[in-house]
């Protein structure tokens, strides 16, 4: 099974299962003289950690992480960086009745018709637990990003037919971690919870979505076609289990709008360097950064575990089931996702950062000279 790793020059490889022992993620290419911690790392995986309120799943993992190699006296050697948390509350029995009679809009059928078999406990490699490792090594790039005055922060904008009004990025960063459902907009918050909790109740689950921004990121990263920075965020943020859409900029609003009224003139800025008077682009223009902020917005469907009543067949007997999928599942799935979509965009960040020369791919203590930033494909290391 490939598609484990993301990334270029920073690489992130992963490995486990929702009920196996352990999940764990190997970073590559993560410059020397990081300081760096367990608890750099536990403060982002916390966020995510599952048991967290009433509206996420019960699942009691502390998500403990532990960093094995790639350090030295606190600090980053340039080697890889191996980290591990434990699974210590997986209960796969429930999971038996599902073994050949897959739940509806599940992954099961699907892995077992490629591979003739699966790890079935809690859904094994297609669980959102995954994204475990995701967090942990977006902690590394936020750390990175933070020295170089790029912030990345996200907040849930959407549950349902609820929909927050817009805020600043100031309000994000005061906001978004006051509430369980991290909206930053708190009249809103309060709205989104009580239809979380109705759904709850009702024995079924709701969709919602989250709107990400990126500010100090500089201009001139990105290509064009296939290493855009769109196209590669899109396969960051399309990675997160549940994702059916992403936006940047104006979204799908801009089939609304004419050339006239999308286009943007442009003006110097306070440098003398031509900027666009707008950014209904969301900091994108020909796949490449313009300097400004960007922005987006990300949909995750209704999850898909819910104990009301639905039919599926069991492929070895040939029968129909009546099946009711018990467990411990979030009813919705953007509260937890916020330092997931914060980890990818870092990420993607990053890689950029790295593949255009803007962070030394070697150290981090500003040494100067010459080092070879060059992507190439055909490298066995870049394929």
């Amino acid at each position: 099974m490939n598609g484990n790793r993301f990334g270029r020059l920073f690489q992130v490889t992963t490995y486990g299962e929702s009920h196996g022992e352990a999940m764990g993620v190997t970073v590559s290419g993560c410059p020397a003289g990081l300081e760096l911690s367990e608890e750099d790392i536990q403060r982002e995986l916390d966020r995510r950690k599952p048991g967290q309120s009433m509206i996420t799943t019960s699942r009691g993992e502390p998500d403990e992480v532990v960093i094995n190699s790639g350090l030295q006296d606190g600090y980053t050697t340039g080697t890889p960086i191996g980290m591990v948390i434990q699974n210590k509350d997986a209960r796969s029995g429930k999971y038996e009745p599902y073994v050949t009679a897959p739940r509806p809009s599940h992954g099961d059928f699907t892995y077992s018709a490629k591979f003739g078999t699966r790890n079935w406990g809690g859904g094994g490699r297609s669980s959102a637990r995954e994204t475990v490792n995701w967090v942990a090594a977006g902690a590394i790039a936020g750390k990175i990003l933070d020295q170089h005055g790029i912030q990345v922060k996200a907040h849930v904008n959407q549950i349902g037919d609820i929909e927050a009004p817009p805020v600043s990025f100031e309000e994000m960063l005061e906001h978004t971690e006051e509430n369980e459902v991290r909206c930053a907009h708190p009249p809103t918050a309060e709205k989104m919870r009580e239809r979380i909790d109705q759904y709850q109740q009702e024995g079924d689950s709701i969709g919602g979505s989250i709107y990400f921004e990126a500010r100090g990121v500089p201009r001139g990263l990105g290509a064009p076609r296939f290493d855009s920075f769109p196209a590669r965020l899109g396969q960051a943020m399309f990675s997160i289990p549940a994702t059916t859409s992403v936006e940047y900029g104006l979204g799908k609003e801009a089939r609304e709008w004419t050339g006239k009224d999308r286009n943007e003139d442009w003006e110097f800025d306070a440098e003398g360097d031509p900027i666009p008077e707008g950014n209904k682009h969301g900091g994108l223009q020909g796949g490449i950064t313009t300097g400004q902020p960007i922005y987006g917005e990300a949909t995750w469907h209704a999850p898909t575990s819910i104990p009301k009543q639905q039919k599926t067949v069991d492929w070895e007997t040939g029968e129909e089931k009546e099946i009711q999928v018990v467990g411990r599942h979030d009813p919705v799935l953007p509260p937890r996702a916020v330092p997931v979509v914060e980890a990818m965009l870092s990420l993607t960040i990053l890689d950029f950062m790295l593949l255009g020369g803007r962070i030394n791919p070697d150290r981090l203590d500003g040494t100067a000279g010459e080092y070879d930033t060059e992507y190439h494909p055909s490298s066995p290391d870049n394929e």
